[in-house]
């Protein structure tokens, strides 16, 4: 027989069009593939799958490729909302998730089983652990039960014309969350949830977001911190030639007050973003209460500083375009304004609003705090 290093999951037994639960034919394919150099697993367009779930584990010998050209299909039994995850990639390097395929959580059965605050253990639908050089191109991920996609202990990531869809009510569905990882690439992808479109969260540096179309969601996030005694800083985070449309926020840092952790979020820079009919286009929170039940109380103990917001312009939906909240405590430092024109219609200036914070208006509309 000839050798090959293309695994089609159709081949070790998974049922086309969502019959049966394909878990162990694409657990048996992935092996293969795992284990060739250059090995590919592959799932067939023109063909749904329905998955209960996936841990696609290595080491792996040599770069290995995840094509997903068809559909895969989360269950929407209730027994499942206890994972943590839908699908796991660990410990990996040189993985290739490419495609033009879905992945499918279909979550609205979840949705509908949690309120705002309570879907903590609803599974995120793609989570990417210890995974090194590695590349997400083309895929799509829909209706996620929580997350779409975490990042996380992950060096080298990057994720590339990802398409990734929710209904603006679909709650904790945020796009691509990374955490604890460095040297992330998130390039060219639209965006839209009922949630962050991506989230930073602690231990996250050198990451890089161009050219994201966001909307519907919360923006685009760094935070919340100050959950957890054990995070980790946040530094060298730089967003680009991005658009937000119709958006609860544009961009946001966000901690909780009082907060847990004393960390520092440092060397932000947002250049060369489009804001079209935004409620929040800019705003740090350091009061941040996640929680119907948070009382709040307290400052924070997380600094933020360096930050930079350049050539940030379009249509504020509320008359506060900038919004400044930053800790009594530890007042945010060295914040740059330079080149806004936020306006409510075309015209009239949005405000700004700044508390606790040292900063710099250049050039700029709104050219103060107020």
């Amino acid at each position: 027989m000839e050798k090959t290093n293309n695994f089609i999951v159709t081949d070790f037994g998974a049922a086309a069009y969502a019959k049966k639960d394909s878990k162990q034919a694409f657990a048996k394919a992935w092996k293969k593939a795992c284990q060739t150099p250059g090995g590919v697993l592959a799932i067939p367009a023109g063909k749904t799958f329905l998955l209960s779930g996936g841990d696609f584990v290595g080491p792996c010998n040599g770069k290995t490729i995840f094509r997903v050209d068809g559909t895969i299909v989360a269950s929407n039994d209730p027994k499942l909302d206890d994972r943590d995850y839908w699908i796991t990639f660990d410990n990996i390097a040189r993985l290739i998730v490419v495609g033009h395929g879905v992945f499918n959580g279909n979550g609205a059965s979840s949705w509908s089983r949690c309120g705002p605050w309570n879907c903590k253990t609803r599974p995120t639908s793609l989570k990417f652990h210890n995974v090194r050089r590695s590349t997400i191109n083309g895929i799509t991920s829909l209706n996620s039960k929580m997350f779409h996609i975490v990042i996380h202990k992950s060096q080298h990531v990057r994720l590339i014309n990802v398409h990734i869809r929710a209904p603006p009510n679909s709650p904790n569905t945020d796009g691509i969350h990374v955490g604890k990882s460095s040297y992330v690439n998130i390039l060219h992808s639209y965006i839209g949830t009922g949630d962050d479109c991506v989230s930073i969260g602690d231990g996250a540096t050198n990451v890089n977001i161009t050219g994201v179309a966001c909307g519907p969601g919360h923006g685009i996030s760094v935070g919340s911190l100050g959950r957890y005694k054990e995070e980790e800083d946040v530094s060298r985070i730089t967003v680009s030639h991005c658009t937000l449309t119709n958006t609860e926020n544009g961009l946001r840092i966000k901690t909780l007050a009082p907060s847990l952790s004393s960390k520092v979020v440092s060397d932000v820079t947002y250049n060369d973003i489009a804001m079209n009919n935004v409620k929040n286009p800019i705003i740090i929170d350091q009061h941040y209460c996640p929680s119907a039940n948070c009382h709040g109380g307290g400052e924070s103990n997380v600094q933020i500083k360096r930050v930079k917001f350049i050539n940030v312009r379009g249509r504020s939906a509320t008359a506060v375009g900038v919004n400044i909240q930053c800790s009594k405590t530890r007042p945010c430092q060295d914040l740059l304004f330079y080149g806004l024109r936020l306006t409510l219609d075309g015209r009239r200036p949005a405000g700004a609003s700044c508390k606790n914070v040292y900063n710099r208006f250049q050039r700029s509309s709104p050219s103060r705090c107020t």
